[in-house]
């Protein structure tokens, strides 16, 4: 194969820029969405998104070129027509049609979107699922990233919800006329009657029928789905703290999607580290020689790193070291620690040998005439 030139080199790449400035930012992956994305799909994900980069709730100096920039995606593709030209000509053939025409402003569009502000849109929400999470204490000692998996229920991706089999096959119903009531007409006495209004039998209410059921979902417009999501853990994360991700609940046509909130707890294990809020507790144990005489050892850490234990002299037993700096991390708080509690347990031989105990009565023969001497 030839060689091309360093010059056709350079203007290849240039050509490659100029076409990838040319094509501008794709609207789908903006969303995070696919192309065969529904309406509805779209609108969860600039709900989402919008919250999480609002300037008002997050200070990140980039938050807001990017909520701009997921305003713009979700101006396009929410509007049909928009959407359709965006998906043959690009971003080209939207300039070519608009005729110059100014995008909308994103705050306007996302106080429209919410119905002003951060309040939530006024409109009936599912239950909220709760569940405590569990996790190692080294997992909130040094942070982590901890893929679960949750069960719910989601719109059918067949009939989103309907419940029949196309659009064509929700009728109005002929018992209530769409209205969902029926009015009943009641004999009093005679020749004396009286309505009520009751909800339609037929139609339970919906004012719709489903002349034929959706053969994906049998008609019950959900259907059961496991969905992957990542926790993020922060190195000191609190016990009890909640994590929420919004809007994953059970889905249904009838509402909209509630939250999913994590209540992160550490597992609770026999022995080993216990923690208390910010501090960190070990138990060791040691010999009576340790405990009479000193000692120097290694305590490996959550994270792995080694902390050196040592003690001078005399260690009683139930003695408490404390180690400034070695506790939990500080819940973002940048680099800051706890401090590490040692408890020391002294732990006395099964039994003695004759020689050894010869041996300790001299020693503490010989401690006890020296205190008497001491004491005359």
């Amino acid at each position: 194969m030839a060689a091309f030139p360093p010059w056709q080199i350079l203007l290849l790449c240039l050509s490659l820029a100029l076409l990838a400035l040319a094509a501008g930012a794709d609207y789908y992956k903006v969303l995070g969405v696919a192309r065969s994305a529904s309406e509805q799909d779209i609108k969860k994900a600039y709900k989402k998104l919008s919250r999480k980069y609002h300037p008002d709730k997050n200070k990140d100096p980039e938050a807001e070129e990017k909520f701009v920039e997921v305003a713009t995606a979700y101006e396009v593709l929410s509007d049909p027509q928009q959407r359709q030209i965006y998906d043959k000509y690009g971003e080209d053939g939207l300039k070519q049609h608009a005729q110059g025409a100014h995008h909308a402003n994103p705050f306007d569009m996302f106080s429209q979107f919410f119905g002003g502000g951060m309040r939530e849109e006024q409109v009936r929400r599912g239950p909220t699922m709760v569940t405590e999470f569990e996790i190692s204490l080294s997992d909130a000692y040094t942070g982590n990233s901890i893929d679960f998996m949750i069960k719910k229920k989601i719109l059918c991706d067949h009939c989103r919800g309907s419940g029949a089999a196309s659009d064509g096959d929700v009728r109005t119903c002929g018992g209530c006329g769409g209205s969902g009531v029926k009015l009943v007409r009641h004999q009093i006495m005679p020749g004396m009657f009286a309505q009520s209004q009751m909800t339609c039998d037929e139609c339970s209410g919906r004012g719709k029928i489903i002349a034929r059921p959706c053969p994906h979902c049998g008609g019950n417009k959900v259907l059961d789905h496991t969905a992957s999501y990542t926790l993020e853990v922060e190195p000191g994360i609190p016990e009890g703290h909640e994590v929420v991700f919004e809007g994953e609940a059970d889905e249904s046509p009838d509402w909209e999607a509630g939250d999913v909130v994590l209540r992160v707890r550490t597992k609770k294990q026999v022995g080993g580290w216990r923690r208390k809020e910010g501090s960190l507790y070990w138990r060791e144990t040691i010999g009576v020689q340790e405990a009479l005489l000193g000692f120097e050892r290694n305590l490996t850490h959550l994270d792995g790193h080694v902390v050196a234990l040592k003690r001078d002299g005399v260690t009683q037993p139930g003695f408490v070291q404390q180690i400034k700096g070695e506790g939990m991390p500080l819940f973002q708080r940048h680099k800051e620690h706890g401090d590490l509690f040692i408890e020391y347990s002294v732990v006395l031989p099964a039994s003695l040998s004759d020689h050894t105990k010869r041996a300790l009565q001299d020693v503490f023969r010989e401690g006890g005439a020296g205190k008497a001497k001491t004491e005359l």
